[in-house]
């Protein structure tokens, strides 16, 4: 079976290459590099999120059979096109959930101390540095809503009341035992936002909750308050975000995602290619710049995964999928 690597980290093919035994691996930074004699026998693509499996990838493998993502999440896969050709979907539902939640705690941080602000006057200005600028506030004490309690929001719960913050949580199925050990409340999700200082997203991707934080639910949180993203960008209505900040309501927010982040990421194609553009994309795209240049917020390029921890997980599932996947017992599939 030929499986398609798409951009592996440095180092990583060699695993991979270990871990397919009888099968044969190769990489590629895009689908559009390989020569279609190469692409006509590709049972399996594995593909990390940051790379969209648009109807157009797919057109060029009419061998495929699965995609592997290296993902939790699976948005950037044209799900409709999968279905029509039965194309198996398999994940990797849960790695690194330390990681990423305290990753979520160094963002809180960074806002909390003033720590990215007071690096940049450092850095232009370092003879005229004037504490008051950078008084900040304990997070022991504070109350937190975590958005989601899956194995992410869990270790967010574990956290925060390791630090002494006092812990709410919304899911749509709570784990009531999980409360009862930890110490957090579960509350409906327009009950907790006003109570809490710190809102932290930790919830998946789907139609059920994009925008989940809209306008009206930015209004619902308490005024000062910070938002905390590292879930994924179109769950916060980025517009409304940033009219929460510009006015005030809002403190400050981290965000490790942005809405229409793929597009960003490509802008001069976007702008030098035929096809028509969407309005709402360049609104969004525009709003994402403004959340970038606000001085309370603090922006980083989705890399809340990125340890060498993490990603070696990572790596370990998607070939053990792999793996199952040929031998005609798939596991952790996405379901249609």
């Amino acid at each position: 079976m030929k499986v398609l690597y798409i951009r592996p980290y440095t180092g990583e093919m060699e695993m991979v290459t270990a871990g397919l035994p009888g099968h044969e691996a190769i990489a590629a930074e895009c689908v559009f590099d390989v020569a279609d004699e190469v692409l006509a026998d590709v049972a399996v693509l594995s593909v990390f999120v940051d790379y969209q499996v648009t109807a157009d990838v797919l057109a060029k493998l009419p061998s495929l059979t699965c995609i592997a993502t290296r993902s939790a999440g699976f948005d950037h896969i044209d799900r409709s096109v999968t279905a029509e050709r039965n194309i198996t979907i398999v994940r990797v539902p849960h790695y690194g959930a330390r990681t990423v939640a305290e990753y979520a705690f160094a963002l809180m941080f960074a806002l909390s101390r003033n720590a990215y602000r007071s690096y940049l006057d450092l850095r232009s200005q370092a003879s005229d540095v004037v504490l008051e600028r950078y008084e900040g506030f304990d997070l022991c004490g504070k109350t937190l809503a975590v958005v989601g309690t899956g194995v992410i929001g869990k270790s967010v719960c574990a956290i925060g009341r390791g630090i002494g913050m006092k812990v709410l949580a919304f899911d749509v199925h709570p784990d009531v035992e999980f409360a009862k050990t930890q110490g957090i409340t579960y509350g409906e999700l327009d009950a907790i936002l006003p109570q809490a200082d710190i809102v932290t997203i930790h919830v998946p991707s789907l139609p059920a909750t994009h925008h989940l934080i809209n306008q009206e639910r930015l209004a619902l949180m308490k005024q000062g308050s910070y938002l905390i993203n590292t879930a994924r960008g179109d769950i916060v209505d980025t517009m409304a975000l940033v009219a929460a900040l510009k006015n005030g309501h809002l403190a400050g927010a981290g965000l490790d995602v942005l809405e229409g982040e793929h597009e960003l990421r490509n802008e001069v194609a976007l702008l030098s290619g035929d096809e028509p553009v969407d309005v709402s994309l360049w609104k969004t795209m525009v709003a994402d710049h403004a959340l970038i240049d606000l001085p309370q917020v603090v922006v980083t390029p989705h890399i809340a995964f990125d340890t060498k921890e993490a990603k070696r997980e990572i790596t370990e599932i998607t070939l053990a999928n792999i793996v199952a996947f040929a031998a005609g017992t798939p596991q952790n599939i996405v379901s249609s």
